[in-house]
């Protein structure tokens, strides 16, 4: 962790909801004036998009385990780690970007699916932001969260994760119910490894809960939408939140123990601002000091 050069990461598996609580946090940095370097997490895979077709398939040969993208084999944690590490120490480190379509693609003249060049952060920013699937990653031979001085965890219920998942790939990305159903089974090991322990070194957890049935995710026919939800917010160190302003501000909370507090899902983009931003204007002056 660097007083210097502050680190802020969002951690979160493929459909959590990591998207949205990004989207408060630029609206922090606009409103804020500060200047983030943004760093996304597909940026740190190990393969490209052809390349890990054919690495699952090898891994899969002779009854093996197959890799995913929630692992250490199919990523870059080692990398990732030293960019935190040197960002933290300088305010720079190499980065890139991973392109995961045509219209990003278009630009650097590349397949969709591969990734640009390495090449190092602008100097000037005031923190880094990272979003992506291993914030806190921790793994035998890295340990990326060391390096974080604000790791927030998004995580919805595993049913409500995998309806996203679900809808997400059958609708957007033309899979089948079945090949999903195989991907959340394929995954399930470096699941529970590597993404579910990274909530336990978050310094806030955001929880989405749904208020309707998902018992069965395989045939749910809809998302549940925010307001079908409550959100579950837990501070590591209750020091660090002012419940009482919280409690005032966001109507319909309360508390479920000394350090959590449930706002209705439609109050999350909310709850987030009034409860980051003094957190990261601290962390910022701390850093200017």
């Amino acid at each position: 962790m660097s007083q210097k050069h502050p680190v802020i990461a969002v951690t979160g598996s493929s459909g959590a909801g990591t998207s949205t609580v990004k989207s408060s946090f630029e609206h922090i940095f606009r409103r804020e004036n500060l200047k983030a370097a943004i760093v996304e997490g597909d940026s740190f895979h190990r393969y490209d998009r052809e390349s890990m077709k054919h690495a699952v398939a090898e891994s899969e040969k002779n009854g093996g385990r197959a890799i995913s993208h929630f692992g250490p084999e199919a990523n870059e944690f080692e990398k990732l780690e030293t960019l935190f590490k040197e960002y933290g120490e300088s305010g720079s480190g190499q980065t890139r970007l991973y392109l995961h379509n045509d219209e990003e693609a278009q630009p650097w003249q590349q397949k969709a699916g591969t990734f640009t060049p390495w090449s190092p952060i602008p100097p000037g920013s005031d923190l880094l932001f990272y979003e992506g699937l291993h914030g806190g990653a921790k793994s035998d031979t890295a340990d990326v969260a060391k390096y974080v001085d604000l790791l927030v965890g998004v995580v919805p219920i595993v049913n409500l994760e995998w309806i996203q998942k679900i809808y997400r790939d059958t609708n957007a990305r033309g899979y089948s119910a079945e090949a999903v159903t195989h991907t959340i089974l394929r995954r399930m090991h470096d699941y529970v490894h590597y993404i579910t322990p990274q909530f336990s070194r978050t310094h806030i957890n955001f929880q989405r809960v749904p208020t309707v049935d998902t018992s069965n995710p395989f045939i749910a026919r809809d998302i549940p939408t925010l307001d079908e939800s409550l959100v579950v917010i837990r501070f590591r160190d209750p020091v660090k939140a002012d419940f009482p302003f919280l409690l005032n501000m966001i109507h319909d909370s309360f508390m479920s123990r000394p350090n959590t507090i449930v706002v209705p899902g439609g109050k999350m983009g909310m709850a987030i601002e009034l409860i980051l931003t003094p957190l990261i204007l601290e962390i910022v002056a701390k850093s200017r000091a």
